[in-house]
C-alpha cells in the first residue's frame, strides 16, 4: 500500500504516470470550453448572491459550510487528506515493510472509502437529475453525457470531478482576492476590457474566451496572481527511473516535491519578485511574452473582472497568504466587496445572451 493520503491512487495529482494518467487528464482538459459558461451562471448568480464552486462542478447551488452537511464532510476529507500527505506523517514512509501488514494504514483506507462514497453519492444524484429534470451545466453532466470519449471508472470520474472542484477554488480565491488587494492593477485591466468592447458608449457584448489573445492585460494579471501566491509545495512524486538533473543523481524510486515557491521567486526569471507586477509578463509590443512561463489557468475570470468592481471589506482582516496550502482555510483570508460596474438590468441581459457551452 502506497502512501496516497487516503485516496486510493484516485487523485490525478498523485496518480502513476500511464494510461490511467492520461485518459484522466484528458478528461479534464474538456473543462476548458465549460469554463467561461460557468462564469457567465457565475454572474448571474452572483446578482443573486448565490455563486458556489458547487455549481460549476455538480450543477448545484449549494448553501455556507455552516448549513451544508456536504461542504462540512468535504472540508474534514480535504483536511485528512491534506495532513496524510505531509512528509513523516505515516510510519510506512520510515518503515516500508509495514505496508504488507493488513492491519496497517485501516484509517487511509476507511478515509479513502468514506471519500469515495461522498463523490460517487455527488455523481449519481447528476445521474438521477439528468433522467427526468433538465439539470443545468456543470462538468460532471459533460462527462456523464460524453462517457464514451475517456474510457474512465464510475470512481475515475467521481475523484476526477473531485480533484477539479479543489483545485478551481483555491485558484479562483486566489485570483479574486489579487484583484481585491490590487485596484490600480484591476482598473488596467478593466480599461482593456472597457476599450476592447465599447461600442458608441454602450457595451455590446460581453468578452469570451476566444478574445484571450486580445487581452494581454488579464492574461498577465491571472498569470501574475497565481505567481505571487503560489502553492508552497506541490504534491509529492516518485522518480520511476534513474535520472541526472544538473549535478544530482536521483534515484529510482525517490519522492521528489516541487516546490513552488523558489521557481515563483527566482529573481533571475522574476526580477522584485515580492512585488505584484503583471505587467512583467507583456512585452513592449504590449503582448504576453512567450519566454516566461507559469502554472496558469483559470480565463474566466474575465466575466467577472469585467461585471464588477472588487474591493475589500476594511472592517474584516486581511491574510493574503491564506490560500497558498491547496486547500480551503477554515477561516477566510479575506471578504470581498462586490459591486455592478453597469445597470443591473443590462448586465442581466448581456448574461443571458451570452452563448452556453455546447
Amino acid at each position: 500500500m502506497e502512501k496516497q493520503g487516503g485516496s486510493g491512487g484516485q487523485v490525478i495529482g498523485l496518480m502513476h504516470a500511464g494510461d490511467k494518467f492520461r485518459r484522466m487528464r484528458r478528461s479534464a482538459e474538456a473543462y476548458q470550453p465549460l469554463q467561461m459558461s460557468h462564469a457567465k451562471h457565475m454572474v448571474l448568480d452572483m446578482l443573486s448572491s448565490a455563486a458556489t464552486i458547487m455549481k460549476i462542478t455538480y450543477g448545484k447551488t449549494t448553501p455556507t459550510s455552516a448549513t451544508d452537511p456536504e461542504v462540512r464532510e468535504i472540508h474534514y476529507l480535504f483536511e485528512s487528506f491534506r495532513t496524510a500527505l505531509r512528509p513523516g506523517a505515516c510510519l510506512v514512509e520510515s518503515i516500508p515493510w509495514l505496508k504488507y501488514l493488513r492491519s496497517y494504514g485501516q484509517d487511509l483506507k476507511q478515509q479513502f472509502e468514506r471519500t469515495r462514497e461522498l463523490y460517487t453519492n455527488q455523481l449519481n444524484r447528476v445521474k438521477q437529475q439528468m433522467s427526468h429534470v433538465d439539470v443545468g451545466p456543470s462538468f460532471a453532466k459533460y462527462m456523464l453525457e460524453h462517457d464514451n470519449l475517456y474510457n474512465l471508472t464510475e470512481t475515475e470520474k467521481a475523484f476526477l470531478r473531485a480533484d477539479i472542484k479543489c483545485q478551481t477554488a483555491v485558484a479562483i480565491c486566489t485570483l479574486l482576492m489579487a484583484v481585491a488587494c490590487s485596484p490600480e492593477e484591476q482598473a488596467k485591466v478593466q480599461a482593456e476590457l472597457d476599450t476592447f468592447y465599447r461600442f458608441n458608449g454602450f457595451f455590446a457584448t460581453a468578452p469570451t474566451f476566444a478574445d484571450q489573445q486580445s487581452l494581454p492585460r488579464l492574461e498577465a494579471f491571472i498569470s501574475e496572481a497565481l505567481r505571487w501566491r503560489s502553492l508552497m509545495v506541490g504534491f509529492a512524486h516518485r522518480t520511476t527511473q534513474d535520472m541526472i538533473w544538473e549535478n544530482y543523481c536521483i534515484s529510482a524510486g525517490t519522492t521528489v516535491f516541487g516546490n513552488h515557491w523558489p521557481i515563483s521567486r527566482d529573481p533571475q526569471i522574476y526580477p522584485d519578485p515580492d512585488a505584484f507586477k503583471p505587467e512583467r509578463w507583456i512585452s513592449d509590443q504590449v503582448r504576453i511574452r512567450d519566454d516566461l512561463k507559469f502554472f496558469v489557468y483559470g480565463f474566466d475570470l474575465l466575466l467577472i473582472i469585467w461585471a464588477f468592481q472588487l474591493t475589500l471589506d476594511p472592517t474584516k482582516p486581511l491574510n493574503d497568504w491564506g490560500f497558498m496550502t491547496g486547500a480551503m482555510p477554515n477561516d477566510r483570508p479575506c471578504a470581498i466587496d462586490f459591486k455592478r460596474r453597469f445597470p443591473e438590468v443590462e448586465l442581466r441581459h448581456m448574461m443571458q445572451n451570452y452563448p452556453d457551452a455546447a
